[in-house]
């Protein structure tokens, strides 16, 4: 769902600013009253079956890391800047961790459990939406390993704020 967000932004930022606000929001309404033992229908559903195990004890962050993510991009960086951003989180982040947990594989030190071929399926991802956006083989080498590099920081949720704001960046200062 994330990845609509640049499509939505490209028609207006500021209600697409403010339907993440009212979406994360709603969201912890329902994480919360998830963890009193209410859920609230479909969105405590699909919660439960996109958490990962050790998140469901407690309340699932990675849902609002992903819109505050989305927000700052938008916040920070003109229109082609957070889309890149936010593509790098909804697809470099997202078939990093998919290709990761099924394919397995050598895992690289010091990331906490993190795969080279989730990192290899970050990096196209994030080169192939990137030169979709751009058009430019350069530029999305480059945030492609940015992004790369990022998603590979064990950071937990918080790799959902970390790699929109540093693909940001770099897409923001790589020439045009």
């Amino acid at each position: 769902m994330i990845a609509f967000v640049p499509l939505l932004a490209s028609m207006n930022v500021s209600a697409t600013l403010a339907l993440l606000a009212v979406g994360t929001l709603f969201y912890a309404f329902s994480e919360a009253s998830r963890l009193r033992g209410v859920p609230v229908p479909v969105v405590g559903d699909l919660t439960l079956i996109a958490s990962r195990a050790k998140d469901l004890n407690g309340f699932v962050l990675g849902p609002i890391t992903l819109s505050i993510g989305a927000m700052l991009s938008l916040l920070l960086y003109p229109l082609p800047a957070a889309s890149l951003a936010i593509y790098a989180l909804a697809f470099g982040d997202g078939f990093a961790s998919l290709v990761g947990t099924m394919m397995r594989g050598p895992r690289i030190p010091f990331t906490r459990g993190k795969t080279i071929s989730g990192s290899i399926a970050c990096f196209a991802a994030v080169f192939l939406v990137s030169l979709r956006v751009t058009n430019r083989l350069f530029e999305s080498l480059i945030v492609a390993a940015v992004a790369t590099i990022l998603e590979a920081i064990p950071a937990g949720n918080f790799d959902n704020i970390i790699i929109p704001i540093g693909v940001g960046i770099i897409a923001n200062v790589l020439p045009r």
